[in-house]
Order: structure tokens, then C-alpha cells, then sequence
């Protein structure tokens, strides 16, 4: 079998993106928390209200969700029914993790991506903005998350086939250098 080291480095590139990604995207949680307590704040005390406020907070929240997926994903904190998986052995949960990315990820990434793209280009022509005089004339960039979405969950996916292919090969999980390091007791 072939060497898979330089792979190894690519799915290490492709867990860096996705770390550092997630971590910016997490601060839109913040941002919107901030905002929506200033809407509050403005609203009841001072009688003021603000539509480009108020549309902020959906695309915060948009963005967070649609761009920290693969990050999730890298983590491995998103849903999943372990009643077998967790106690598995390293080739078996590599075999899992190779099989449903290719079987499962990877079509439903093609098909969304397929299903967006046009809803996504027509935005981008017109230049798509919010219907409220007031609010945020980007919506085009809105919906480029969810084109955004299908790439890092896919490249994701490819970094997860790197390291079940390692897997199955080694019968040992690589370690990710990208990873934080916990102290265990």
C-alpha cells in the first residue's frame, strides 16, 4: 500500500481551515447576543428601533450555523447514534467514517450544492438585498453560505477519508497536530 504521509498533511491543512474557521464564526454567538441585547436596550428605553439590527442577527446567525458545520464535523461533535459506534474498535469506526462520507456526506454536499447554486447565482446577479429600505443589501452573500456550507463540510469529508484510510492501513487513529491538547489526570 501506498504511503499515505503527504494525504496526511493535506487532511492537517484541511483540519487547520476548519478549526480556524469555526473559531472565528463562534464569535458571531457574541455579536448576536450584543446586538439583540442593544435592540432590546433601544427598543423599550429609548423607543428606537433599527431593521439593519434586527436583520443582523439573522445573518449572524445564518453564518454561524451554515459555516461552523465542518468544524463540527473536524470535532466530531456533531449528532450521531454511537450506540455501536463508541465502544468500536479504530477500524471499525474508520470504516464507518469512510463508508458515510462517501455514501452519505458527500451526495448530500452534491446536492446541495447542486440545488443552491442556481438560487445562489440569480442572487448574485441581481444583487440581492433586503426587502426593507433600512435593512442589509447583501443577501446574496447570505446565501453564498450555503454554498460555503457544501465546500468545508465536503472538504471535511475528504480529510475524514485521509484518516479512515490511515486507519484501516495502521489499525491506529492518526493524531491531528491542529488539535488541542487536553491534560488528562
Amino acid at each position: 500500500m501506498a504511503d499515505l504521509t503527504p494525504f496526511l498533511k493535506l487532511a492537517n491543512g484541511i483540519d487547520a481551515l476548519a478549526e480556524h474557521t469555526g473559531r472565528i464564526v463562534a464569535w458571531f454567538s457574541m455579536g448576536m447576543v450584543l446586538v439583540q441585547f442593544t435592540i432590546v436596550l433601544m427598543r423599550y428605553v429609548f423607543g428606537v428601533s433599527s431593521i439593519w439590527m434586527q436583520e443582523s442577527i439573522f445573518y449572524m446567525h445564518g453564518f454561524l450555523f451554515m459555516l461552523a458545520a465542518g468544524y463540527t464535523l473536524y470535532r466530531d461533535d456533531h449528532v450521531r447514534v454511537d450506540i455501536f459506534y463508541r465502544e468500536a474498535s479504530p477500524r471499525y469506526k474508520a470504516s464507518i467514517n469512510l463508508l458515510g462520507t462517501i455514501f452519505f456526506l458527500w451526495p448530500v454536499c452534491a446536492l446541495i450544492w447542486y440545488a443552491a447554486f442556481p438560487y445562489v447565482e440569480i442572487s448574485w446577479i441581481v444583487l440581492e438585498g433586503s426587502r426593507e429600505t433600512s435593512g442589509i443589501p447583501a443577501i446574496f452573500l447570505l446565501k453564498s453560505a450555503i454554498l460555503a456550507f457544501a465546500v468545508l463540510v465536503s472538504l471535511q469529508g475528504l480529510s475524514t477519508i485521509i484518516r479512515a484510510a490511515h486507519t484501516l492501513k495502521t489499525g491506529i487513529a492518526p493524531q491531528n497536530p491542529n488539535a488541542e491538547r487536553t491534560i488528562s489526570s
